[in-house]
């Protein structure tokens, strides 16, 4: 059985959709687990007795992201645990590909399917991931938004997971461990890829099972909270992956290059907000505790 755990902030109607589809559409044993995150409109209560045959749990504060699905993971069932955003519906079975691939080889830890958008679904938005630049600290999707004519359908390793949507089993999680909890949001599934990598797994893209995302609706584009989340996750994930020089050099980069330019640019453009949040996150990025 996939226990599947999704994680719900404000999105009831997103997060029934999602259940919905997997009852009209998937075949293979699977259980749900959804995590309230301290919705402040009374999700939590509403998901209770909206969806029956459904493992509802309510945070009493908000965990963030790999908290959220680290609290679900206790109560999954499962031998296989898929970790889905509430924002994706299927349109096909595609959980028994995934658990293929991930019995194919026992090297494999971890693996995401193809990704397409919901409202374009012949448009990829994920077909593997290149590596992370060492300086800039920054990746790439392969394929994103190129329209699917079958150019990604072969399965590949690929350097990082897609958080959205990805499948592992219980006895990969106890052996590499749990996502850590000290980002909130942003790069989890860069960082626990890389663990699940030091552990002896490798990361796969299985294009054989896609799934629809409506992209990220709970954090949205060009706002301060985004800007702050970002920032400071990719100076933690800076200091928690890094070594000696590669380490040093990130840091520098980030220090006299990235943030004396966006300071500059947010001051002249006056955007509201995100001069602020950009301070307040490279602070917290430099000064948080890592473990």
């Amino acid at each position: 059985m996939v226990s599947i755990i999704t994680i719900n902030y404000n999105g009831y109607k997103d997060t029934c959709e999602l259940v919905e589809s997997f009852r009209q559409f998937e075949d293979y044993p699977y259980e749900i687990i959804i995590v309230d995150n301290a919705s402040p409109n009374g999700d939590g209560a509403l998901l209770k007795t909206s969806l029956s045959g459904v493992t509802i749990v309510c945070s009493d504060k908000n965990l963030g992201f790999s908290g959220g699905n680290n609290l679900g993971y206790k109560y999954a069932k499962g031998e296989y645990i898929l970790f889905m955003n509430n924002d994706m519906t299927i349109t096909r079975p595609f959980l028994k590909t995934l658990v293929n691939r991930l019995q194919s080889n026992e090297r494999i830890g971890l693996v995401s399917p193809k990704i397409k958008y919901e409202h374009h679904p012949d448009i990829i938005q994920y077909a593997g991931y290149t590596a992370m630049n060492p300086i800039r600290i920054s990746n790439h999707l392969i394929g994103v938004n190129q329209k699917d004519l079958g150019q990604y359908d072969q399965a590949t390793p690929t350097a990082y997971a897609h958080g959205a949507c990805m499948l592992t089993s219980r006895k990969i999680i106890e052996k590499a461990g749990m996502m850590t909890d000290i980002y909130f949001l942003f790069y989890e599934e860069i960082d626990w890829s890389i663990q699940l990598r030091r552990a002896g797994y490798e990361i796969w893209y299985e294009p054989n099972a896609h799934v629809l995302h409506k992209e990220s609706m709970t954090i949205k584009r060009g706002t301060p909270q985004r800007l702050y989340y970002l920032t400071r996750s990719r100076i933690l994930f800076t200091r928690r992956n890094y070594t000696s020089i590669k380490k040093v050099t990130a840091i520098l980069y980030q220090l006299l290059i990235v943030i004396p330019k966006n300071i500059l640019q947010y001051s002249i453009h006056r955007q509201k907000g995100m001069l602020p949040a950009f301070i307040k996150g490279s602070y917290h990025g430099l000064t948080d505790k890592i473990n």
